[in-house]
This record gives C-alpha cells, sequence and structure tokens, in this order.
C-alpha cells in the first residue's frame, strides 16, 4: 500500500480517536510508515516494543487501534491486539516492555563505555594495546563461506587460509550487517580479527547503526562461559553476566540477539556437539537454547564447521569467513602504529617478501612483524624468507621480550642451558598437545610435561594462558600457530627421524621441520635446533622426510616436496638429486588457484632443478594477469622445458622466450582475442616449438594470416582444431576456410 493511502486511512481514522490516541497514530506514520515499518514488524511483541520505545504507551482506544491495523493490511497484529483480555494485562505488557526499554538503554550505554576500546591480539595477551574501534577499525575481508572448504582439523588452517586468501570476494561489512539474518556464523583462523568484527557489531548496535529491529543484544566470550559449567538456562546466564543490567528480568518471549565468541575455546564443545542427555554440564544447555533466539556464533574454522551439524536450519541464515585485514586495512595499520623512521622499512620488507605479504593480513601476524622490523637494528629481509623464519623470528622475540626480558643478543640467550629447557619443554608440552589434536588442556596434563610446574607455571604465561574456572584451572596456547610451531621444534629436536616420518599428525609439520634444517646464518631459526643434547639435527632427516613424499607418487606430495625443499633453503645434493630423477615428470601449473607463497616455493625448486641441467616436463598457464613472481617462474621454466600449455592469453611485455620446446599447445577455443593479442601472446612461443596443437575460437576473424605464420615456420608436426574440426595441415585448413 502506498503511503498516501496509509496517510488518507490514518488520518480519517484519528478523528474518531482520542486526543492521545491521534498523536500515536500521526507519529506512527510520520516516523514509522513512511518507511514500511509495519509492513515489516514480524511479531506482536516487536509492534509493542516499538511503541514503548517511542514513547507511545497507554494507547486508550484499541478497537480503534486495532482498526488501524486492519486497514493497512496487518491483520495478524490486529488479532493480536484484538484479544487482549483486559486493560490491566495491557498495562503490565506495557510495563513489562518499559523495563526491556531501560535494559535496551543500558546495554547500549555499557556497550559504549566498555568496548569502544579493544586489545589488540598479540600474546602475551596480559599487555595488550588499545584500538579504538569506532575511529581506528581496520578494514576486515568478510567472504561467503558457505561453499568454502571447513578445516575440520585444526592444524591445517594456515595452509588453507593461504589457498583461500587468493580466491575470496570481499563482502561490504554494511551488506552484511544492515540486512538482519536469524542466524549468523562467523569463521577464521586464529588472530584473524573475529572479536574485532563483533565488537564493532557492538558498538554499531549501541549507537544505532545496525539491528534496528533488535531490543536487546547479549554477548558472551566463550572461555568466561567456561567459568561457570553449572549454569542452565538463559536466565541464569544473564543475572550472572549481566546482573547490574537486567536485575530479575525473564528473556522469555522477548526479541533478542546472542553473541557467543571464541566457539572453539568452549571447553565442552564435544559435549555441545554431540548432544547427550546425559550431559553433565549444564552450560551446554543454555548455549542450545540460545538458538531459539536470533544468535551469532563466531569461532576458528573448525569449531564452526562442527557448529553448523546442530545450528538450527534456518532460511534466513548467513554463513562467513574472516580473511584478516585488506590491503587498506594493513597500510592503516601500519601508519597509525609503526614509527614514521620505521614505516618505510616495515613496507618494503612486507611488500619483498610473499610470505610476510601473505601473512600481513592476519591481524596477529602484522602486529608482530611490525614489532620485530621496528626493533631490528639491521633490514634482514630474510628473517622472514620462508614461514619457518617467520615463525622463528615470532616465537624468539617473544621469548626474549615478554617471558625472559632482556636486551642481551640471542646468541648469549641460547647458550643458557635453563633457556634451553625452557624453550624445550613449551615445545614438548605443544607437541603433546597438537598431535592429540587438543586445544584445551588442563593442569594434570601440563604436570605430565614440567615435574616441578607450581614453580615455573608464572614462565610460560605468553605462550600459553591460564584460565581460571570454578571447577579449576585450565590453559591454551595463546595462539594456535605458535602451537604448531613449537611441535615442529620438538619433533626436529626430540624424534627419530622414524617416528617423524611415521606420525600422520605431523604432516602438517613436515615443511617446518624441513624448515628447521636451514643453515643460513641471517635466519633465527638456527637457535632452535640445538637444544637437545642428545640428539643433533641433521640433513638425514630431510632427505628422508624428501624421499618418503616422492615415493607416494601423488600430486599432493610432488606439492608438498617443493614447499619442503623451499622452506629447507637447501641446493640440488647429489641426495636430492637421486630423489627427484625418481620421479620423471615434473610440471609446473600457473592458475587462479596458486598462493603467492607457492608460487615462491616452485620458483626455488625450478632454479636449482633446471640450473642442475634437468629438464622440466611441462610448464601449464592458466591464468592472464600475472605477478612478478608468477613470470619469472615462466621466465625460469621457459629455459629448459619439453611442453609448453597455454589455456588463455597471457599479457608479457617486455619479455620473449629463447629457447626450443618439443610442444606447445594453445587452447583459446572459449577466448575470441584480436589479431594484435595473438600476436603478442603467442606468436614468439610458436616461432620456438617443433609441434604445435592449437585451438581456436569459431568466430576468430584472422585464420589466414595464423596459417600464413604457420608456413613460415619449420614446425615438424601440426593439429589444429577450428569449428569442431581438426586438421593435421595447412592445406587441409585452407580447403576448409576456402569452401566457408
Amino acid at each position: 500500500m502506498d503511503n498516501e493511502k496509509h496517510r488518507d486511512i490514518l488520518l480519517k481514522i484519528a478523528d474518531n480517536l482520542l486526543d492521545k490516541d491521534v498523536e500515536a497514530i500521526k507519529f506512527l506514520y510520520l516516523k514509522e510508515i513512511g518507511d514500511g515499518y509495519l509492513e515489516r514488524i514480524i511479531t506482536p511483541i516487536e509492534l509493542i516494543q516499538t511503541l514503548e520505545r517511542r514513547t507511545l504507551l497507554g494507547i486508550d482506544n484499541y478497537d480503534a487501534f486495532v482498526k488501524v491495523l486492519i486497514k493497512i493490511g496487518r491483520n495478524d497484529l490486529a488479532n493480536h491486539f484484538s484479544k487482549t483480555p483486559c486493560s490491566t494485562e495491557i498495562t503490565s505488557r506495557f510495563s513489562a516492555n518499559k523495563d526491556t526499554s531501560e535494559m535496551c538503554t543500558a546495554l547500549k550505554n555499557y556497550y559504549r563505555e566498555n568496548y569502544g576500546k579493544i586489545n589488540e591480539v598479540q600474546p602475551p595477551l596480559k599487555v595488550p594495546a588499545n584500538v579504538d574501534l569506532m575511529d581506528n577499525f581496520v578494514d576486515l575481508c568478510i567472504v561467503d563461506a558457505v561453499n568454502a572448504q571447513m578445516d575440520i582439523v585444526f592444524n591445517f588452517e594456515r595452509k588453507n587460509f593461504l589457498e583461500k586468501q587468493i580466491n575470496y570476494k570481499p563482502i561490504p561489512y554494511n551488506e552484511i550487517f544492515m540486512k538482519e539474518k536469524s542466524v549468523i556464523l562467523i569463521s577464521g583462523v586464529a588472530g584473524i580479527g573475529k572479536t574485532w568484527l563483533l565488537r564493532k557489531c557492538l558498538l554499531d548496535w549501541a549507537n544505532d547503526l545496525i539491528w534496528n529491529n533488535v531490543e536487546l543484544v547479549f554477548y558472551f566470550e566463550c572461555r568466561r562461559l567456561n567459568q561457570y559449567p553449572n549454569i542452565s538456562n538463559i536466565n541464569e546466564l544473564l543475572s550472572v553476566f549481566y546482573k547490574a543490567i537486567v536485575n530479575d528480568f525473564k528473556i522469555s518471549n522477548h526479541p533478542a540477539l546472542f553473541i557467543i565468541d571464541g566457539l572453539d575455546e568452549f571447553k565442552f564443545l564435544n559435549e555441545l556437539i554431540n548432544r547427550s542427555s546425559s550431559c553433565k554440564y549444564a552450560i551446554v544447555n543454555a548455549l542450545i537454547e540460545i538458538q531459539n533466539y536470533k544468535y551469532l556464533v563466531a569461532g576458528r574454522v573448525y569449531a564452526i564447521d562442527q557448529y553448523q551439524s546442530i545450528s538450527t536450519e534456518h532460511s534466513n541464515k548467513l554463513t562467513i569467513q574472516i580473511m584478516g585485514f585488506n590491503r587498506k586495512g594493513i597500510h592503516n595499520y601500519i601508519e597509525n602504529n609503526v614509527r614514521e623512521e620505521k614505516k618505510d622499512v616495515v613496507k618494503e620488507i612486507l611488500n619483498s617478501s610473499p610470505i610476510a605479504k601473505a601473512m600481513a593480513s592476519v591481524p596477529f601476524y602484522l602486529c608482530s612483524m611490525c614489532k620485530i622490523i621496528s626493533n631490528s637494528k639491521e633490514r634482514k629481509k630474510n628473517s622472514f624468507l620462508t614461514m619457518t623464519s617467520l615463525y622463528a623470528s615470532i616465537f624468539l622475540y617473544f621469548f626474549q621480550n615478554h617471558i625472559i626480558k632482556t636486551n642481551k643478543l640471542m646468541n648469549k640467550i641460547i647458550e643458557d642451558d635453563s633457556n634451553k629447557k625452557y624453550i624445550l619443554n613449551i615445545c614438548k608440552i605443544a607437541y603433546e598437545l597438537f598431535v592429540e589434536n587438543k586445544v584445551i588442556f588442563s593442569e594434570e596434563e601440563i604436570l605430565t610435561f614440567i615435574i616441578d610446574f607450581d614453580n615455573n607455571e608464572s614462565n610460560l604465561f605468553g605462550f600459553i594462558e591460564k584460565i581460571e574456572t570454578d571447577e579449576g584451572c585450565y590453559y591454551q596456547f595463546a595462539h594456535l600457530t605458535i602451537m604448531e610451531f613449537c611441535a615442529s621444534v620438538y619433533a626436529y629436536n626430540c624424534l627419530s627421524i622414524e617416528e617423524t616420518i611415521a606420525n600422520k599428525k605431523l604432516e602438517s609439520c613436515l615443511s617446518m621441520i624441513c624448515g628447521l634444517n636451514n643453515k643460513s646464518q641471517n635466519s633465527l631459526i638456527k637457535f632452535l635446533v640445538n637444544l637437545n643434547p642428545s640428539k643433533n639435527g641433521s640433513e638425514e632427516l630431510l632427505y628422508s622426510i624428501l624421499d618418503r613424499l616422492l615415493k607416494s607418487k601423488t600430486y599432493y606430495d610432488d606439492n608438498l616436496f617443493i614447499e619442503c625443499f623451499y622452506e629447507s633453503q637447501s641446493s640440488f645434493t647429489d641426495e636430492i638429486k637421486l630423489f627427484v630423477d625418481e620421479r620423471k615428470w615434473w610440471t609446473i601449473w600457473i592458475d587462479d588457484g596458486k598462493t603467492s607463497y607457492k608460487t615462491s616455493c616452485e620458483n626455488y625448486f625450478v632454479n636449482h632443478y633446471i640450473k642442475s641441467g634437468r629438464k622440466l616436463s611441462r610448464l601449464n598457464v592458466h591464468k592472464n594477469i600475472l605477478s612478478g613472481e608468477e613470470k619469472n617462474l615462466i621466465i625460469q621454466c621457459s629455459t629448459n622445458v619439453r611442453n609448453v600449455w597455454f589455456f588463455c592469453p597471457i599479457k608479457f611485455e617486455g619479455w620473449k622466450p629463447k629457447d626450443k620446446i618439443e610442444e606447445l599447445s594453445i587452447d583459446i577455443s572459449r577466448d575470441l582475442i584480436t589479431k594484435k593479442d595473438f600476436e603478442e601472446s603467442f606468436l614468439p612461443w610458436i616461432n620456438l616449438c617443433e609441434g604445435l596443437h592449437l585451438s581456436l575460437h569459431n568466430d576468430i576473424d584472422f585464420i589466414e594470416e595464423i596459417c600464413e605464420w604457420i608456413r613460415c615456420l619449420n614446425v615438424k608436426w601440426l593439429r589444429i582444431k577450428y569449428r569442431g574440426k581438426y586438421f593435421r595441415d595447412l592445406d587441409e585448413l585452407k580447403n576448409f576456410i576456402t569452401q566457408k
């Protein structure tokens, strides 16, 4: 119904209402109906709360008000109000909602006062830096996660994050949170900015920027919920966490939104996912009850993936994933948090290192790298050359600055046996829990690793957090990627070659275990490889891992082999040459699904492979806009490759191939390109090939020119696909063109 009809109906009916009611109806028209508000109202409760919120309490002539609702087509609301039995109930109903309004105001004040600033994500978490979310919020990349592959095992998150990072299409913040959803699930790796986003949402709601139809919003952190395992329902939750605001208020039948942060930290996650009537933890029932309301749950990817199995199926549901800072966010972070004299150095290193560039989108890593670079007196670009060196730098930085708190040089620190023992203890705890896939662990579990734990407990913090609950204390690593790195350090220093190779749980650690074999003197890795006097790290472990990967003869392990080789920064020794030669077919792919990190790994491998005199089997190019790293990879491959396949036109200015190739395949059957693009993209390659396989678009308009170019070359064999037919010589193709 258009606004003019609304106006006529309402104002006509208003003539028959009491004075107070006239003002109420006029207000509804001027403030709400003009925006179609009554048509958007879902429940009678929401309408009551709207009237209450707008101070329209005490409409005396309910029969007339019901007529208004009928006239505008809201019979559902009219039926509700016409069935209201007596004025006493009406009065109590509005009175209850007056309490709701007061709570709403109190909640918004509370969030504005307490969540205007957020602790920056960085261990040790006890020494945070405040970030103003209203004035200094760093843009995050938010993507649709419905079709994203979820990571059931948490120790594969790092690899999958890098792969997803290059394929996402960001969704604007406003598009997600201005449109109200009944259920929102938010996933992301640790330290990616999930909590930043949730706190930003709370502030925006408190300032009437989002969720305008949500009367009450309650925010809970799972690490705090763990402290109250005996709470059995929502009302008890509210009385504990929001006692000063809710008093004895009962939430039943009131529209509210519940926000649960850090689902992966919920100690009873397994009990929540695998619901059982015999569950002894009442808090699980409270979280299940939350699903009767609107709710938003955020956590690590594996936890949200599991939670989806019990999440209420709802058409108004949204599943998204946080991918960290976007380019603007990274730039703003550096501008706001790095000393002026160090900004250019930070930017240079982040741009020159594919590893640093890829990981800079994660707030935890960006913060760490900025601090390490800012505190360094030298420009050590290769401190972030590999993933292992990045982790080693972060680990040792926190150990030096937040654990032992010393200005001594690292070589002096590691000379101290007590420091070696400390690092090895931390790494042992990480390893034992990592292979058990445990995120949260008890004091009893730590005691199995550290006998004199009581005397050393405070020294753990920074890497490990202590959470106190009614049932005692439990612990977790401050950041899970540090846990994974520590597990790798322990395996390198303490496990036999056979134990490392046989343990499937260490598969995601293999590249870092190989990376610890990096002998570069510019890397801090060398301080983490001789922690156990009874075992000396050697190249035998590296060779055993590389040999095992190649003998498995799968494409996945080929990729892991190249990654391990890169992380180790090894050369083509006689042993590695033997392994490589067993795999006679080496193919390099350049496509949209490849990360910059993986491209760096392949550049390193191909450089050593070709310099050793070996010929690459095949180069496949399925991408037309190339990065500098990808162009360099094509250049290296072209110097000694048998087969080259192009699946799209490429843009490659300022360079042409020079070396002969045995076979060239060009498939542009789906690409209608110009004569100029064909000349620039493919003619330099055609000039160097011995055999040519060419698939052309049906509507290409320079087929005769292509024939003349090929005729001038010394091509040993030819196969052309054009308009559904295959031609093995130019005369045959020429006859076909002439007939057409």
